[in-house]
């Protein structure tokens, strides 16, 4: 008979990471199923130049503080090496790299079917955010553009657009941090459906943590939240914003109508031609594992109480942001998600 685990964990990044720190205390037998050919998350498919909003004592997993960068907002490569760490220094099981296909469930025991064979589990964990779900929209003429677009989620570098006339589209932090860096080596535009907005210079991470701690406090308390003045959406003055301010660049020309062959059309009606589109309009959820077993909207959005998925026991969702827990897609707030969804699975485990 085929081992069957009590919890199995989808995903090996911070939010998998989080739920095994809690899972270890409880003598359970649980499993971390990764896709990644080593360990760091999506943080290994992230654009190089990536930055923390926040210092590393407040980019923590449970358990450990991030180690501290000398140079402010931790990079990429470091929080990848806190990763990786923390999952020797709390000896998390991972098995990787394993891709899941689909998951079932069979007499009330969960059938998780993999690129390595079949695994089965009495309660399973999905965390595996929202990288693989990047999101473009369907503006008219996107399939006749002659020029080079991508995705954010697959972006690196300017390399491979230096000199060139780019587009940047979309208003968020990500749309800011990479016009800031191809603005240094391309001719750039941006375009943006709402004009953006930014935080004060003086405001950083831990300031969105702690708004979103408030929220989460008030509504636990059946309180009415009053909106902060910090917005969670708002774009984060990190140095290379900065830089990009101070050189003018951080200009947003409004949002386009239509693509053409060789470029868009403004929606004053003015044409301009571009040889690259970067966008950076944001993710889906990545939750097409579990269609066989919830029916997930069409941003890959399913019904949950907390973490718990409505409609399916033994199921839970942990890290794929507002809806699976305040914050809870941050390196900082998704242990709180976590330690109440192992509190959750303990509790159904024994009934």
């Amino acid at each position: 008979m085929a081992e069957v685990y009590d919890v199995i964990i989808i995903g090996g990044g911070q939010s998998g990471l989080a739920c095994a720190y809690y899972l270890r205390r409880t003598g359970l037998n649980y499993l971390v199923l990764d896709e990644q050919e080593t360990c760091g998350g999506a943080w290994l498919q992230t654009w190089d130049s990536l930055r923390l909003f926040s210092p590393a004592d407040h980019s923590s997993l449970p358990g450990w503080l991030m180690p501290k960068n000398e140079n402010g907002f931790p990079p990429k490569d470091h929080v990848i090496n806190y990763l990786c760490k923390y999952e020797e220094r709390y000896e998390i099981p991972v098995k990787r790299p394993v891709k899941v296909e689909n998951v079932e469930k069979e007499s009330g025991v969960f059938k998780i079917k993999t690129s390595a064979g079949e695994f089965s589990a009495k309660a399973v964990i999905s965390a595996t955010g929202t990288w693989k779900a990047p999101f473009t929209p369907k503006i008219q003429g996107i399939d006749i553009f002659r020029g080079k677009q991508i995705h954010s989620a697959h972006y690196k570098n300017a390399n491979n657009v230096e000199g060139k006339n780019v587009l940047i589209i979309g208003e968020g932090n990500s749309g800011a941090q990479i016009l800031a860096e191809v603005s240094k080596v391309a001719k750039t535009s941006w375009a943006t459906l709402n004009a953006p907005e930014y935080l004060p210079d003086n405001v950083d991470g831990r300031v969105l943590f702690n708004v979103a701690t408030a929220k989460y406090k008030a509504e636990k308390e059946g309180k009415k939240f009053n909106p902060a003045q910090y917005s969670l959406g708002n774009i984060v003055m990190v140095p290379t914003v900065k830089d990009a301010r101070e050189r003018g660049v951080l200009q947003s020309n409004g949002s386009f109508i239509e693509f053409t062959e060789t470029g868009v059309i403004w929606e004053n009606g003015t044409k301009e031609d571009f040889d690259a589109v970067i966008w950076c309009t944001g993710f889906h959820y990545a939750t097409s594992h579990l269609n066989k077993i919830v029916e997930p909207d069409s941003k890959g959005k399913i019904k949950t109480a907390g973490t718990k998925a409505d409609n399916i026991d033994g199921l839970w969702l942990v890290g794929y942001g507002g809806w699976t827990g305040y914050a809870s897609a941050t390196l900082i707030g998704v242990g709180r998600s976590a330690r109440e969804t192992v509190k959750e699975i303990t509790e159904f485990l024994k009934e």
